[in-house]
């Protein structure tokens, strides 16, 4: 555990574990062990606070992209599939990862055949 816990949080701590499910404990203790186990961590960040690699959240990155598209008629569902994209790439989640390496690749395979 990377920091000291104060003896009021340890007695917390044994109760929290103490009133856990056997299946609980035992997953605690295959994964972290107790002693690495810190139940006060604090939470993630939430989605829209997490940001990517331009240091973007997905809300920004999905307003900048639907602004540079040029059109305003887009469908809910294009817009849900942009959303959707922005959360998956953010969070570095392989299915998404997939469809945007397979989009890339297709959109190449496009242009070589002058279809693009």
């Amino acid at each position: 555990m990377s920091r000291k816990l104060s003896p009021e949080e340890e007695q917390r701590k044994k109760f929290i574990f103490d009133s856990m499910s056997p299946r609980r404990q035992k997953h605690i203790l295959k994964k972290t062990g107790y002693d690495n186990w810190d139940p006060f961590i604090e939470p993630k960040d939430p989605i829209d606070i997490r940001k990517d690699k331009t240091d973007r959240t997905a809300l920004e990155l999905a307003r900048e992209f639907l602004a540079s598209w040029g059109r305003d008629d887009y469908s809910n569902a294009f817009g849900q599939g942009v959303w959707e994209m922005c959360l998956g790439m953010i969070n570095d989640d392989d299915r998404y990862r997939g469809m945007y390496e397979f989009s890339c690749w297709y959109r190449e395979l496009l242009k070589k055949h002058d279809l693009a």
